[in-house]
């Protein structure tokens, strides 16, 4: 099944809902970043939360959420396009506490309850929509609810799980995000309160092959949701060898100079994808030439 993300209202207008299966998708993510379990839950998790609220957006609007916990995966680092591109990285992927009281992955152990969770929203204006709330749980999902509430004055239920096979790969993924739009009556909120409540884990939804449109239903009742739009959700990483030449002559003549007498070259790793980048020395002198041009 294609991971992809299902737009709806429901109620007559009074909610909003948002719903994918990302596990392709997360399950790619982990894969170059080497995660163990626990960090492909908080990474998976993190990059869901951003794909919901990207799908929110327009045209070649796109986000940054950055979770910056005081557990020790360090900081979650999530690009999240309109378009659906999704990709993610953590400061230390080799983080796998043992099973929390639960029996289930401890992703608030690893990204701590204390820190912020911050989102940048590039949507086209003179300067990006910045917003930032402290962490409330560790769980991500939750944080992701309490950003909704605090910065964007939405009320909102988000749920994001991965299920992780015995080898350590990604069974699982998906999330939704059900919003109160103003004037939602208090019947309708109790309701949506009770099927939520009532509403297995996410990622066991998605293990036993249910569809974002169900999922929704399920949350909300088939004969209240009326579906607006479909959209895939896809690791996508925008490195290059181009990007990453200009970023070196950002670092100025002096260190280019160094690059080419001490190393006769240059190798880099993007921090998302780990595709490594060469360059060199004909290629470092050429943006040498560039660097000194921009003087």
């Amino acid at each position: 099944m294609k991971d992809y993300v299902v737009k709806a209202t429901a109620y007559d207008g009074e909610v909003r809902a948002i719903a994918l299966r990302a596990t392709e998708m997360v399950k790619e993510a982990c894969k170059r970043q080497g995660t163990w379990p626990t960090a492909s839950a908080a990474l998976g998790r993190t990059m869901m939360g951003g794909a919901l609220m990207a799908s929110m957006l327009k045209g070649k609007d796109k986000l940054t959420v950055r979770i910056q916990g005081n557990g020790p995966i360090g900081e979650i680092i999530v690009d999240a396009h309109a378009s659906g591109a999704t990709r993610g990285t953590v400061t230390n992927p080799h983080v796998s506490p043992e099973l929390n009281s639960q029996g289930k992955l401890d992703v608030a152990r690893v990204v701590g309850n204390e820190g912020t969770l911050s989102v940048v929203k590039d949507i086209g204006m003179k300067e990006p929509f910045t917003g930032s709330v402290p962490i409330v749980s560790g769980e991500i999902g939750d944080d992701f609810t309490y950003y909704f509430a605090n910065s964007e004055q939405t009320p909102s239920s988000v749920g994001v799980g991965v299920l992780v096979n015995p080898d350590e790969s990604v069974l699982a993924a998906g999330g939704f995000v059900i919003q109160l739009l103003p004037g939602a009556k208090e019947a309708t909120i109790t309701e949506i309160e009770r099927r939520i409540g009532e509403t297995p884990p996410i990622s066991k939804l998605v293990e036993q092959g249910k569809t974002p449109e169900e999922i929704i239903t399920g949350l909300l009742g088939e004969e209240n949701v009326k579906f607006l739009e479909t959209k895939p959700v896809f690791f996508e990483c925008t490195c290059s060898k181009e990007r990453i030449g200009n970023a070196i002559i950002s670092l100025g003549p002096k260190e280019i100079e160094a690059m080419i007498t001490e190393d006769a070259g240059a190798e880099t790793v993007c921090h998302f994808c780990n595709e490594s980048y060469s360059f060199i020395e004909t290629e470092l002198e050429a943006l040498l030439e560039e660097a000194e041009s921009k003087r």
